[in-house]
């Protein structure tokens, strides 16, 4: 379970660093959108490891609430590059 943890928090980081690298505006934002999937992914294996006592209750609500803060950065990021001309 902490490999899956690993590997879908690993997979936000590079999400947006494949889709910068592209250098397109609409690849930018598509990549963003799948690394909003990793977080969402990254949410639920969170959720998992507190509901089988992988991890203890208060680090989980820590991780998910910083979670949440970047889903809002993803998500306010994406708006602002589908408001430029």
């Amino acid at each position: 379970m902490m490999s899956q943890v690993r590997r879908s928090a690993a997979s936000i980081a590079a999400n947006i660093a494949e889709g910068y690298g592209r250098e397109h505006r609409g690849s930018f934002i598509q990549f963003l959108r799948i690394a909003q999937g990793s977080l969402k992914e990254l949410e639920t294996h969170l959720i998992l490891c507190g509901r089988v006592n992988l991890m203890v209750e208060s680090d989980v609500l820590r991780l998910l609430t910083q979670s949440d803060d970047l889903g809002k950065m993803l998500r306010a990021m994406i708006r602002s590059l589908q408001r430029k001309p």
